[in-house]
């Protein structure tokens, strides 16, 4: 792959989750939070772009939320379990991006708010269409993603080099 190939980065928050009497790390998804995050993932098959690399947090919620997600694309990528993606800032989460090899071409990182509307909002310089309006106005709900596309290598990823190219959102 070429550093000079537009790569796409897809921001996906887990699902709705439950609040049983667990400790916030391991707050599974609520049964609406399974039915949403397995409509998210044929939504993000429909996209079409072929994922390399998934990097999710080790959050209960976000590992089940991929779990219905994945199930629902033709192919499962490569899938990095991260920790730090659990309540990690935009800036932290561009950290972890920038440690992405360059022969990942597209990557999904499933995560957490406030952190990932923060990073789609951070990168995002430009936006083709109304994906911004429609983002700004539904904000990041629970399995929301945005799809951003920037060019060059994982290392030069910083903000206001991405495109917003999509913005999808469970029906409320």
């Amino acid at each position: 792959m070429s550093v000079a190939e537009p790569r796409r980065i897809v921001l996906f928050r887990h699902a709705k989750a439950d609040w049983p009497q667990v400790n916030d790390h391991e707050r599974p998804l609520a049964d609406r939070g399974r039915m949403d995050a397995a409509e998210a993932g044929r939504r993000l098959a429909d996209t079409d772009v072929p994922f390399d690399l998934a990097v999710c947090s080790t959050a209960t919620r976000t590992r089940e939320t991929w779990k219905l997600a994945v199930h629902e694309f033709p192919h499962r990528p490569k899938t990095i379990y991260e920790e730090r993606v659990y309540e990690a800032s935009p800036g932290e989460l561009i950290a972890v991006l920038n440690e992405t090899p360059d022969d990942a071409q597209n990557v999904l990182l499933i995560g957490h708010n406030p952190g990932v509307q923060g990073l789609a909002e951070v990168l995002s310089g430009s936006a083709e269409g109304d994906a911004r309006e429609r983002m700004n106005r539904r904000g990041f709900p629970a399995a929301a993603f945005a799809v951003l596309s920037f060019s060059g290598s994982w290392k030069t990823l910083e903000p206001g080099v991405a495109t917003l190219l999509d913005y999808w959102a469970p029906s409320e």
